[in-house]
């Protein structure tokens, strides 16, 4: 089923598994890219059900050229991140990817095989 820290659309169906993002029938690409930046955009800076305490970025925007965006996420420097990162925030990526009619999604802890159900929390 995959690493318990990953979560895509790419994944076989199972616990890792994210079904893509459809936008409405009528809806065309670019304007659903338009809406994914402004949903992106929204997600609080200083992030939200303790999940993303140390904010995000925007890493790769090549939404209105390409259909792709990568996002970082760091986390809070909790007892985790202080004893088993070195002090250092944890970095995790979301990663969107625009199709035909729907978006594929991909959110992924870089470190460790437990996220402590972090890129769930994310995703929903």
């Amino acid at each position: 089923d995959g690493a318990n820290n990953c979560y895509s659309s790419a994944s076989q169906p199972g616990r890792n598994f994210v079904a893509p993002w459809s936008w409405p029938a009528g809806t065309s690409k670019g304007d659903a890219i338009k809406a994914l930046r402004v949903v992106l955009e929204a997600y609080p800076k200083e992030g939200q059900g303790d999940v993303d305490q140390g904010g995000w970025s925007l890493a790769v925007d090549e939404l209105a050229t390409k259909g792709y965006a990568r996002l970082e996420y760091l986390s809070g420097l909790g007892n985790f991140a202080r004893f088993f990162n070195g002090g250092k925030p944890f970095v995790d990526d979301l990663e969107v990817s625009v199709g035909d009619s729907s978006v594929s999604v991909r959110s992924s802890s870089r470190v460790g095989d437990s996220d402590m159900a972090v890129n769930t929390k994310r995703l929903n």
